[in-house]
């Protein structure tokens, strides 16, 4: 099989994600003590024992998945041979997991990617007062009903596609009226679910552009490399290697829209039909499944997902 490895991002958080992990190998416990003494923080503590609200703090749920999904490698690399350049056509991440992505890929050493994804959590945090902004996911809509909603939802607002999740779900995000608005015209138009989402800021819009100036200074002065396999960026939807081109991708991510369901098309599209997620939950997992139903998902995250898993 060609095989995909896919990263996940924020909401796949939980209380307890890579205790097993950190318990039963040494590598993982590696991973964990290099994102805590990047941050000058014990994050591991806070991942194992919460408490939750402060788990899903932006600035702390970011550099935790990633944790959590850099232990995954790291173990599979000791247990079971994984090598990534030989083993991978792709890698991929959803929104901050495109981070997580890279540092597998050795783009950035995961010091670096911990460091970043506090910078970014915190930046994004800080782009909007509280309140001021909101996110909406559209169940039963594709990409172009979405945009057409929140093009008419706006009324001098930002409103825009965030997420394209692939499966019928897309996410809006932008200022909290222009998002109720959307709400409305949605369930006028058929949409069969619409619902606000329990974030603290209106992530992948105009109004992240704040944010997208704070990682455009830190990513620049960043030591990076070349992917030792391409990434399927979230973006442009298409493979890069180019480290600065890489770097340009990762600030217009921080506005632009996550075009997770054209990237895991692409994907399939140039031949793989295993996608492995790394990391905390199975939500990737499930969306490939919805995306690109002939091929195999598979989820490693745990220390029993280990053992099961095979090359």
């Amino acid at each position: 099989m060609t095989t995909a490895f896919i990263f996940p991002g924020q909401g796949s958080q939980a209380v307890g994600m890579g205790k097993s992990l950190a318990d039963s190998f040494a590598a993982a416990r590696a991973v964990f003590e290099e994102v805590d003494a990047a941050l000058s923080q014990k994050l591991s503590t806070l991942m194992w024992e919460g408490p939750a609200d402060d788990l899903t703090l932006t600035a702390n749920a970011q550099p935790a998945l990633m944790a959590v999904s850099l232990a995954v490698v790291r173990v599979l690399e000791a247990e079971a041979g994984l090598n990534l350049k030989r083993d991978a056509a792709f890698v991929a991440g959803h929104s901050l997991g495109e981070y997580s992505a890279l540092a597998a890929a050795g783009t950035f050493s995961i010091a670096d990617a911990a460091r970043l994804l506090r910078i970014r959590g915190d930046a994004m945090q800080k782009a909007v007062p509280p309140g001021q902004g909101a996110m909406a996911a559209l169940l039963g809509a594709d990409l172009d009903l979405a945009r057409a909603i929140a093009t008419d939802a706006a009324q001098g607002d930002v409103c825009e596609a965030a997420n394209d999740n692939g499966g019928g779900q897309v996410v809006l995000s932008g200022a909290k009226a222009a998002i109720d608005r959307a709400i409305v015209l949605a369930g006028e138009r058929g949409v069969r679910r619409a619902m606000l989402l329990p974030v603290s800021a209106p992530f992948h819009c105009a109004l992240m552009q704040p944010a997208a100036e704070a990682m455009r200074a830190a990513l620049a002065t960043v030591t990076m490399h070349a992917p030792v396999v391409p990434v399927m960026a979230n973006v442009g939807a298409a493979p890069l290697s180019d480290v600065e081109a890489i770097r340009a991708s990762l600030v217009a991510q921080v506005t632009g829209t996550v075009r997770w369901r054209e990237c895991v098309e692409a994907m399939a599209t140039a031949g793989v039909d295993r996608f492995v997620e790394l990391g905390s939950g199975k939500v990737l997992a499930g969306l490939v499944k919805r995306i690109a139903p002939g091929a195999t998902p598979l989820s490693v995250g745990t220390a029993d997902d280990v053992s099961a898993y095979k090359p």
